[in-house]
């Protein structure tokens, strides 16, 4: 083996080695489960004190917002309103800026 190939298989080793570092601690951190609404009602028991993301559709006409704060309270459901479907309804509380397109029916990704 020569001086050159022996720094080439180096530096892959080590750059393969970083990278593999940096893919495992942001995979590690960012690991949350992602339910939906129905399937966090089912499985309460299991997933309480657990972080995940839970998705749903906001049910038209449940946003309140506490006068003066950035205090939200909605409901949110498996399925949009307008598909007809039936499911369990989770109503959520939430601090903070909301986006320009939070409004009834709007699809949402909640964290916590």
């Amino acid at each position: 083996m020569t001086q050159r190939s022996i720094k080439i298989a180096l530096t892959v080793v080590v750059l393969a080695s970083a990278f593999g570092f940096m893919m495992w601690t942001t995979l590690r951190e960012g690991a949350e489960y992602f339910k939906h609404v129905d399937e966090v009602v089912a499985q309460h028991d299991q997933l309480e004190g657990k972080k995940l993301q839970l998705h749903g559709y906001v049910i038209p006409g449940s946003i309140l917002n506490k006068p003066n704060t950035l205090e939200y309270y909605f409901k949110v459901q498996n399925n949009p309103i307008r598909s007809g479907e039936p499911g369990h309804v989770m109503t959520i509380s939430y601090t903070g800026i909301v986006p320009d397109t939070f409004k009834g029916e709007a699809e949402v990704v909640l964290k916590g």
